[in-house]
């Protein structure tokens, strides 16, 4: 935040200054008590089990100049600083993000979707950073609570924002886009994610379009052509669709595509426009991301070769395909978080890397809802006309996996472990293993695959 007081956040609220300087400066808004930057506003929130105005003496001590509050007529025993009485401090927090973006004159990007959110964020930044300095979502900041603290990191020396707009719940994504109030929205696909509290695919699409609600006339929706769910959407009235995809009906398409090395290579074309583009992530789906940035990159007035020069750059997450060459083993490391469109995109990493034995080890995915085991299945199906010779499932949920793939390939050498052996399963891999295999992990976050992956690396080091 730049040029912020609380006289400024007392009015934004309409709340109540119980005390303190009025003119005392912001500079950060934090929600954690333990970390303090210097000169933060503290948002105390209250959850499920715990309610953290328990901790705003503790926020002052390490470093708080101010704070909010929804539960105090005078500020506690101990406190030092600004407190400011409001009504509800997440809804508080709220208002405060969309007063900060009223104050931004810089265009804003949303990137929304089922999955590749993330990596679509970056790539559209490193895109965009070849002509502005670029502002980008930081961690995982984006939901109700994350949007305007992202928004109030960005400072007056940032030209163009690229903001990761996430959902999980019907009516969730409408309050972050008046929040975020973005100028041109990415939606990369829709898939099941989250299909547990949306229902379907269809209500899916349609709380994801809420991110147009704050996006001003003129404003451009950028597609996914190929997803079957996106490619006749259109934006809405007063604003534009771009269409990006591998089909030839979209706008900016890749062409000529292979793999050198494992990594993609293509030509992007755009019109009569077309430039080479080669990538330092691997899979199709990834295709789909740069595309994206670039079709972004060029309505921003970013020469495309540049901005394809930036994409080298980026090279992936911890825990999202990060890909490990260690004494003879390769090991993908893709257990930060798992649907069935990214299940099969990392079957189709392992499938593409040179290998003496492909190993898939993947374990349950969850929140997929009533059809959880038809997913699974589906997965299943799809490995199985793969070329991997050795599948590993985990949990109760991955037995639908291999069930799918044996059924598709009886020959598939399989093997199977529950949730409560996942020693037994590393011990298995540690016996079974030989140099020149290559083995993907892929599970949800909470089945804790990482750690497998990890001890793998740690051991081939």
């Amino acid at each position: 935040m730049d040029h912020i007081t609380v006289r400024h956040i007392v009015e934004a609220v309409s709340g109540t200054l119980l005390c303190g300087d009025a003119d005392t400066e912001l500079k950060h808004i934090s929600i954690d008590s333990r970390s303090m930057r210097g000169a933060d506003l503290f948002v105390p929130l209250i959850g499920e089990k715990s309610d953290a105005h328990r901790f705003l003496v503790q926020a002052m001590d390490n470093g708080a100049a101010a704070a909010l509050t929804s539960e105090h007529e005078a500020a506690p025993e101990g406190f030092h600083g600004a407190l400011i009485q409001v009504k509800d401090t997440k809804l508080a927090l709220q208002t405060i993000g969309r007063c900060l973006r009223a104050r931004l004159s810089i265009p804003l990007v949303g990137i929304t979707g089922s999955v590749g959110k993330t990596t679509t964020r970056e790539m559209v930044a490193a895109a965009l950073s070849a002509k502005y300095k670029t502002f980008k979502t930081p961690a995982n900041h984006n939901s109700q609570i994350g949007v305007p603290l992202t928004i109030s990191e960005i400072s007056e020396n940032d030209e163009i924002g690229v903001l990761e707009l996430g959902m999980s719940e019907p009516g969730e994504m409408a309050v972050i886009a008046e929040i975020a109030a973005v100028d041109s929205a990415v939606m990369t696909n829709i898939g099941v994610t989250h299909i547990e509290n949306l229902g379907s695919r269809e209500n899916i699409l349609k709380e994801k379009l809420h991110i147009q609600d704050g996006m001003k006339a003129g404003g451009i929706l950028f597609v996914n052509g190929d997803n079957d769910m996106l490619s006749t959407v259109h934006a809405k009235a007063g604003c534009h669709t771009v269409r990006y995809g591998l089909g030839t009906d979209n706008d900016y398409r890749a062409e000529d595509l292979s793999y050198p090395d494992g990594f993609p290579s293509f030509t992007m074309v755009h019109g009569e426009v077309r430039v080479p583009v080669k990538l330092t992530v691997m899979g199709e789906h990834n295709v789909m991301n740069a595309l994206a940035a670039l079709a972004v990159a060029d309505a921003y007035g970013v020469p495309l070769a540049d901005a394809a020069e930036k994409l080298l750059e980026f090279g992936g997450f911890k825990n999202r395909q990060q890909i490990y060459h260690k004494n003879g083993y390769t090991i993908v490391d893709d257990t930060y978080n798992a649907s069935p469109d990214s299940m099969k995109a990392a079957i189709g990493v392992l499938s593409s890397l040179p290998a003496g034995r492909r190993i898939a080890v993947l374990a349950d995915m969850k929140e997929l809802g009533t059809e959880t085991r038809k997913f699974h299945h589906e997965v299943g199906v799809y490995l199985g006309k793969a070329p991997v010779d050795v599948l590993v499932t985990y949990g109760d949920l991955a037995m639908e996996i291999e069930n799918g793939a044996k059924e598709q390939n009886p020959a598939l050498v399989a093997v199977h472990f529950q949730d409560n052996e996942k020693a037994a399963m590393e011990q298995w891999i540690q016996a079974e293993e030989k140099k020149g295999d290559c083995i993907l992990f892929k599970g949800s976050n909470s089945m804790k695959l990482g750690e497998v992956a990890e001890h793998v690396c740690q051991r081939h080091h």
